[in-house]
């Protein structure tokens, strides 16, 4: 369940099968807060309206029931009909409006639906509301595309762990031992990306939620996932572990400049200072 603010108004939106359904109800308080189901249900009368939500349900719905459709057409726009949101869902199946109880109850349509009820709702509410949800959508947009690159960098750290298991974890090392190998393997691809351990990060940020690598952007995180990948390989050709972490913060350099145009990372053995010069 999502929210956006349409001219002062909350405005809830829901997921129904990787669907967008936009409240109705919410929209129709901006014309009368205290009728909204009257509004909803005058709407739905309308001839046109009718119309559009059967074409609309005969694109995207099998199932729609189209002879329950056609006598309802036939009565739209009569001055004794009357046709309210579960009567529509009831006798025809539809899909593109659902009622929800609850917490979050209300009429919700989808939002091919739910913007043409805007525009006979006001058609100032309507551009703002189309401005509001695509704002929305772009921020899931970056949200998603951040987690996807995060978890391929936890996917990628499984081949690097394997890595580290099978060729520097000796049988007789015990728990502890083991941990701080691991620790030490991990804290080689944070010094050559982000310049630091983790340790010395969180003693830099003790205000922080997450560790070094959640705070990373989408650049550095497919940057990491590179080098978890190298690394793994550094290790079964038995590359000791200094030389493994000077090749892989050249090899961090080079592929952040050609990410983002910035190889201005820390070199291993200068100083921040050093570099700029």
């Amino acid at each position: 369940m999502a929210k956006i603010e349409v001219l002062s108004r909350e405005v809830q939106v829901l997921t129904v099968k990787e669907e967008d359904y936009i409240c109705i109800t919410d929209i129709a308080r901006y014309k009368d807060a205290e009728r909204t189901d009257y509004l909803i249900s005058n709407w739905m009368r309308n001839r046109n309206t009718a119309e559009f939500l059967g074409i609309w349900e005969r694109i995207n719905n099998p199932a729609f029931n189209p002879i329950e459709f056609d006598g309802i057409k036939k009565e739209a726009g009569l001055n004794s009909f009357i046709l309210t949101a579960k009567q529509w869902i009831q006798r025809t199946g539809a899909i593109g409006i659902v009622s929800k109880a609850g917490r979050y109850g209300g009429t919700y349509a989808h939002k091919d639906i739910a913007f043409e009820f805007a525009s006979w709702v006001s058609v100032e509410f309507k551009l703002y509301l189309i401005k509001e949800f695509q704002r929305l959508k772009e921020e899931e947009h970056k949200t998603l595309g951040w987690d996807i690159r995060r978890n391929l960098a936890k996917l990628n750290y499984r081949i690097h762990t394997d890595a580290i298991r099978e060729h520097l974890i000796p049988p007789e090392l015990s728990a502890a031992q083991t941990a701080l190998v691991y620790a030490s393997e991990a804290d080689v691809l944070n010094m050559a990306l982000f310049g630091k351990t983790a340790a010395q990060w969180r003693s830099e940020n003790p205000g922080e939620k997450g560790n070094i690598r959640d705070q990373a952007d989408s650049a550095k995180l497919v940057c990491l996932s590179n080098l978890e990948n190298l690394n793994a390989l550094f290790i079964a050709e038995a590359h000791a572990q200094p030389e493994r972490l000077r090749r892989l913060n050249q090899i961090a350099i080079q592929q952040m400049r050609i990410l983002t145009g910035d190889g201005n990372l820390p070199k291993l053995g200068t100083s921040k200072k050093d570099d700029d010069e």
